[in-house]
């Protein structure tokens, strides 16, 4: 018979063993989830990469899942003979590189000055800025600007235009206010530095994980966009990789069109290379990020929140 000096024990032990049979479950259902997640995220790329040297024919038939089907490089050669590629992937890496370099400067000045709180209007120049989040002149009042500015056709299309990214400006100003206290700013003035040598010699270094998440940032979307210098550069020599790989698609494609009045042949074997063209494509604008990202994960994974909790 149980008494009541026994109940609270019998009811601690149902929580303990409620507790030790959930962790497990919690550990292998949240494994399961992202091991779903992971697969989602890995095996279309992987996906792109077998299908870039298995046969088109094979690929339409849905004989390619797991690994390549009839290999073959034409895709790969067709691009890499194409000397467009190499001044494509050459003015790529100068836009990337300067367009990286000026936005992370400006985002990471603009942040810093922004989370000082004896700044003249700092609430007014935020608002400012969030606006421009909310509103926007559209492409027509941009490209007229670029224009009077004497832009087009010029690296500086490439790089001005879209050099400040407020919601990364948000993001830094964030990460200054929670990591900086105005006491180590007040005990650096104490020793004689200005605000410029402050900045340079203690704000910065501290910034390290702020610095290495914007230059991911900034590297991923100078590198994957192609849009600017669609409505920006008519000179075909300033076209950087990703707009050469569509202009190689797209006559692939129109190629094939226009052989489709005549031999069959031509017809098919068009096509068949507008497809390994298409995979070969986006396998070799990916390589260089996949090759630079890495040696930023350090500092990426420590950057990755911030902004997320303001102290």
């Amino acid at each position: 018979m149980t008494t009541q000096l026994d109940r609270p024990i019998t009811a601690r032990r149902g929580r303990d063993l409620r507790r030790r049979l959930a962790d497990p479950l919690f550990s292998a259902a949240t494994m399961a989830i992202l091991g779903l997640a992971l697969v989602a995220v890995i095996y279309p790329l992987y996906f792109i990469v077998i299908a870039s040297i298995s046969e088109p024919a094979r690929v339409y038939e849905g004989q390619v899942w797991f690994w390549p089907v009839d290999v073959t490089f034409d895709g790969y050669a067709r691009l890499l003979a194409d000397p467009t590629v190499w001044r494509g992937l050459a003015n790529s890496v100068v836009y990337t590189g300067l367009a990286t370099a000026v936005s992370v400067a400006l985002v990471v000045s603009a942040g810093y000055v922004l989370s000082r709180r004896d700044l003249p209007g700092r609430r007014t120049l935020t608002f400012l800025l969030v606006v421009t989040l909310f509103f926007d002149g559209g492409i027509i009042p941009r490209f007229l600007v670029v224009r009077d500015l004497g832009l087009l056709d010029t690296v500086g299309a490439m790089i001005l235009p879209g050099a400040v990214a407020v919601w990364n400006v948000i993001v830094a100003r964030t990460f200054f206010e929670s990591n900086l206290p105005d006491e180590l700013r007040e005990a650096a003035q104490m020793d004689g530095a200005s605000d410029f040598r402050f900045f340079f010699r203690v704000a910065l270094p501290l910034s390290k994980p702020l610095i290495a998440l914007m230059i991911v940032i900034h590297l991923v979307w100078n590198w994957n966009g192609f849009f600017d210098a669609l409505i920006y550069l008519n000179n075909p020599d300033l076209y950087p990789l990703q707009l050469v790989l569509r202009n190689i698609l797209v006559q692939s494609d129109l190629s094939g069109s226009a052989n489709m009045s005549g031999d069959l042949q031509s017809y098919e074997a068009a096509q068949r290379l507008a497809e390994l063209l298409k995979y070969a494509a986006i396998v070799f604008a990916t390589i260089p990020l996949m090759l630079m990202v890495p040696f930023l994960q350090r500092f990426f994974t420590q950057g990755a929140l911030i902004g997320a909790v303001k102290s």
